[in-house]
């Protein structure tokens, strides 16, 4: 039997850029998992979290009361319902993307997906702290200095307040290994 690592929940944040499934391939190709034991059948897996922003977020403005010049307050469930559906078939899409990553390895048994709805800096590192994650896996965007002081970086926020140790991959680190 292989001996495995010590690892026993490694969370991965999804968001569907390239750069996300980059941090994906490393954390597949370079993480050991913990392996059962004669004394636990416990085993490590992988968490695939993806945070979706919640409707008011993704579309820029608030889908509740919209006025059409009959009474004020006039809600139409059907616009909300329309962002939740195309949400829902984005998610699907990056969750399939990044299983069929982990199928290429054949790591789909050690593999769940997890699916929060807020705030991805807030929403990464609770779902950390209750998934009790050995270590975080992210990928950079690298925005530039501008937006980062309005937008705020994902991944600096997460290494400063997460529960567990924060590994981020650059993009450029997977393509110069590959060189």
């Amino acid at each position: 039997m292989s001996e495995g690592g010590n690892l026993g929940c490694v969370v991965v944040t999804v968001d569907g850029s390239e750069e996300s499934m980059q941090a994906l391939r490393w954390a597949l190709t370079n993480l050991k998992l913990r392996s059962p034991t004669p004394d636990s059948t416990e085993i490590g897996f992988f968490t695939i979290l993806h945070v979706q922003l919640p409707t008011t977020i993704a579309t820029g403005l608030n889908p509740g009361p919209i006025p059409f010049g009959g009474p004020i307050g006039l809600e139409v469930p059907a616009f909300s319902a329309a962002i939740e559906a195309h949400q829902k078939r984005i998610t699907d899409a990056i969750l399939d993307h990044a299983l069929g990553i982990c199928s290429e390895f054949n790591l789909t048994a050690k593999v769940k997906t997890n699916v929060v709805v807020g705030d991805p800096k807030e929403k990464i590192c609770e779902a950390v702290e209750e998934l009790h994650a050995d270590l975080l896996v992210m990928g950079s965007r690298a925005i530039g200095p501008i937006k980062r002081i309005f937008l705020g970086s994902v991944s600096n926020y997460c290494t400063h307040h997460a529960q567990c140790p924060v590994i981020i991959i650059k993009g450029n680190e997977i393509d110069n290994k590959r060189s």
